[in-house]
């Protein structure tokens, strides 16, 4: 029998956060916002603003933020997945939940590289990047989104080996540098060929991480032009600092500062594009898992430290692992505002803390207490099992 009309179809599901005692947008220039309610349907974020002067009616979900602080979820600009939720570089597993309970919701690949018998022939390279993209698109641990699938540059790369991994949804190059590719003449044309295409770049800078990469000095990064200099603070050994400095006021793209890294290098990155009143290309990573490990609070870590030594104000230090990285990336979280992704963590200040609010607490150097994480409009965690507990937590309503 056939049916004429419209056909029914699922009411949205609409999300509705309010009582934010703190919204930190994650937008450089507006990192605050006067508002205590944001409202998210079918995992976008609808509106922003008092409640009062929103339609909060009808929803699926409502979370009482207690008074806490909202944020974006933190982006971790700079991973190096393999298999699932397990990293052979330290044999762990579940790595990448236990980030979700430091915060981050969004990782950035920067090279499956720690994969056993990584493939360095052209048609295996590429084999294995749409693979891990494929995989890491379908998979996504705790709710978090990992965008994988990013193929280290090895000689013999020609331009329709770009369009080829574009076509097949490939978006990011692993680190310039970690494959057979070392001189920026060649550097240069391959990362013409990938951004042509759509696909984007990193590049690897400073001393060797892993047996068979090596040295990569401000020159090679120059010529090269990739879109990300990737840990400016070296992975692990940094260039000299007047490699470093340069590298800030000759180049445009995006400066990487990572966990896994070099603290003072890193300070020195972040103080020299202050400077250059260009902290809008400071974005944040961890480059794990590596040979120190992982780190699960790694970019909530970069953020108290960035703060406290590096003297920027917290909800600023927030926006380099939140809105920065979207804009630089090209991706649709990062910030709270219309149209954005619903992927929130809500903070506090740390039980105990000397500070007399949470951005106090942050830019005296303590790590905040994550209270609940909620990814695309939905609660993935709720206390966190990793940060100090948070003096206040958020609350799921019930219907």
């Amino acid at each position: 029998m056939s049916h004429d009309g419209p056909t029914n179809s699922a009411p949205p599901n609409k999300l509705v956060v309010r009582n934010i005692g703190l919204l930190l947008s994650g937008d450089l220039d507006h990192p605050i916002l006067d508002a205590d309610t944001v409202v998210a349907i079918d995992g976008i974020i609808h509106a922003v603003g008092k409640e009062k002067d929103l339609d909060t009616a009808g929803a699926s979900t409502t979370i009482d933020a207690k008074g806490t602080a909202l944020a974006p979820g933190l982006i971790d600009s700079h991973v190096h997945p393999v298999c699932g939720d397990w990293t052979p570089r330290q044999n762990q597993l579940g790595w990448i939940d236990s980030c979700l309970h430091g915060g981050v919701t969004t990782m950035v690949s920067a090279g499956e590289v720690h994969t056993p018998g990584r493939a360095k022939d052209i048609v295996g390279l590429k084999a294995m990047a749409i693979f891990a993209q494929r995989s890491f698109h379908a998979f996504r641990p705790g709710g978090v989104k990992v965008y994988a699938g990013a193929p280290v540059l090895e000689q013999g790369m020609v331009e329709d080996d770009f369009k080829e991994l574009a076509a097949a949804g490939v978006k990011f190059l692993g680190e310039v540098g970690l494959g057979s590719v070392k001189d920026g003449t060649t550097g240069h044309r391959m990362v013409a060929w990938a951004r042509k295409y759509g696909i984007q770049s990193t590049i690897h800078t400073g001393g060797p991480s892993i047996p068979g990469s090596s040295l990569i000095d401000k020159d090679m990064v120059l010529e090269t032009d990739a879109d990300v200099i990737g840990h400016v603070n070296g992975g692990h050994t940094a260039l000299p600092d007047d490699q470093i400095v340069a590298l800030c006021e000759r180049s445009p793209r995006a400066l990487e500062i990572v966990h896994n890294g070099n603290e003072r290098a890193g300070l020195l990155a972040l103080r020299s594009a202050r400077e250059l009143k260009q902290l809008h290309r400071v974005i944040l990573g961890t480059d794990s898992p590596a040979g120190s490990g992982v780190q699960p609070l790694g970019i909530l870590r970069m953020i108290a430290m960035l703060s406290s030594l590096g003297e920027v104000p917290a909800e600023v230090a927030i926006c380099l692992a939140t809105g920065n990285t979207a804009k630089m990336r090209s991706l649709n979280c990062g910030l709270i505002a219309a149209a954005r992704e619903a992927s929130f963590v809500f903070l506090d200040t740390a039980q105990q803390s000397a500070g007399k609010n949470l951005l106090d607490s942050i830019q005296k150097g303590d790590l905040p207490g994550i209270g609940m994480v909620i990814i695309d409009g939905a609660v993935s965690i709720q206390r966190s099992r990793n940060t100090p507990p948070a003096t206040r937590v958020p609350e799921v309503m019930k219907s």
